[in-house]
Parts: structure tokens; C-alpha cells; sequence
């Protein structure tokens, strides 16, 4: 959801994230979904990540945002866990909810 209240459009505040000095030398940049969400958007920030052919992960509310089209390559895999080791109140973290229906 975007916030109408900001000072910042939309347009500016990502033109202010994608010209920082990190995304110039192709690095990789941290912003809170939320944050996203409130200024810009999460569908329009999607769009202007894919249009310069960047990555982005997300992990516990923080999006990583890796400037440049080199691909990702996960260096560690996470074991595997159960529902039972997760706990339902976890699953809001995945963006799923869990069904008790039996």
C-alpha cells in the first residue's frame, strides 16, 4: 500500500534507492518491506527491479536487493523442518497460512 501522505513520490524515491552508491557498483542494497510498501509499492518497486535486470530476496521483512544480473547461488541449503518444528505462528512469515481443516 502506498502512502499518499509521503513527501516523496513514488518516482523519487525510487530514482533516491536506485542511485545510491552501492547499486552504481553493483552491490547489494537492504530496505524493510514495509517501508516498500508504504512509499512506493510493492508491484511498482517489483517492476523497476525486474526492468534493470536486478534480484531481489526476501527474509523476515528485509528485501535484499542485489544490483547487478550476476545469478544467485545459495552457498548453504537450510535443513529441512517440519510444520510440527515450525509452529503455526510461524507461517505468516512465509506468506501462507496453515489450514486446520482435517
Amino acid at each position: 500500500m502506498q502512502n499518499h501522505n509521503s513527501p516523496l513520490s513514488p518516482e523519487i524515491w525510487l530514482n533516491d534507492l536506485f542511485s545510491c552508491k552501492a547499486v552504481q557498483q553493483g552491490g547489494v542494497i537492504r530496505r524493510k518491506r514495509r517501508d516498500v510498501e508504504r512509499f512506493v509499492g510493492m508491484e511498482a518497486f517489483l517492476q523497476e527491479v525486474n526492468r534493470r535486470g536486478f534480484h531481489v530476496a526476501e527474509n523476515a521483512g528485509q528485501l535484499l536487493i542485489f544490483c547487478n544480473r550476476a545469478p544467485l547461488r545459495w552457498l548453504t541449503a537450510p535443513p529441512p523442518i517440519s510444520s510440527k518444528e515450525i509452529g503455526p505462528k510461524s507461517f505468516k512469515d512465509f506468506g501462507t497460512s496453515l489450514n486446520h481443516s482435517h
